[in-house]
């Protein structure tokens, strides 16, 4: 079981959330954020965390930005991937000739199952399956995130989704990321129920936006992984 801890602003929280076992880093580049950051904080904290003797995966996230700024963002930054959270098309994770070929996944927030399953076939990086079957995992970026349907916001709505659409799909679809309200309180109940290969969590984990409570980041981090470990 993998834990995505999103939302980072500051190297503090970084590193409560390295200690605490984290296996990805999202720090969010999109100004209506609450918890967006500067690409210059981002390059800071990033390199200590890379001085460190262990480093989670890095993700950028990120909503209808261009290919090229992305691309120069992961660079400049040294972030392993981006998370892709608005209406960005295909080609993007699917061309060789795109700037992010490689190092990209789509969040998803769809309104059924039907919805999630053809956005699946347009949106898993190419070779997906093979490559995760090859136990690459732990280097490996998920395949899709799947995060709660809401019209017009893109994630961030402490909502949670349809677990049982998302565990149908989990079952289909390896490397699959679930996102959307999860907490302390839940986390147990939706890994045992969803069967993720991640978690992800920013709001659920916050003393105030943009700020992680390291006693909530500690213990979602522990009940995920615990539960995952159930059989």
């Amino acid at each position: 079981m993998k834990v995505k801890i999103c939302g980072l602003t500051n190297l503090e929280d970084a590193q409560t959330a390295v200690a605490a076992g984290a296996d990805y880093l999202g720090f969010i580049f999109y100004p209506p954020s609450k918890r967006a950051v500067e690409v210059d904080v981002a390059r800071r904290i990033v390199a200590a965390l890379r001085a460190a003797p262990h480093c989670p995966l890095l993700v950028g996230v990120f909503v209808n930005e261009t290919a090229p700024t992305m691309a120069k963002i992961l660079d400049d930054c040294w972030l392993d991937f981006a998370q892709l959270s608005g209406e960005e098309v295909p080609a993007l994770i699917g061309e060789k000739s795109s700037p992010i070929y490689g190092r990209a996944y789509k969040a998803l927030r769809p309104a059924s199952l039907a919805e999630a399953e053809a956005d699946a076939e347009w949106y898993l990086p190419p070779e997906y399956e093979a490559r995760f079957d090859h136990d690459a995992s732990d280097k490996l970026p998920p395949s899709l995130l799947i995060d709660t349907y809401h019209p017009t916001l893109r994630g961030g709505t402490g909502e949670t989704g349809d677990w049982g659409a998302t565990a149908v799909l989990a079952r289909k679809v390896p490397g699959l990321m679930l996102a959307g309200g999860l907490t302390v309180n839940n986390v147990a109940q939706a890994v045992r129920f969803v069967r993720p290969f991640a978690v992800d969590v920013a709001s659920g984990v916050e003393s105030a936006p943009g700020r992680k409570d390291p006693a909530l980041v500690g213990e979602f981090i522990r009940l995920a992984k615990m539960m995952h470990a159930e059989p």
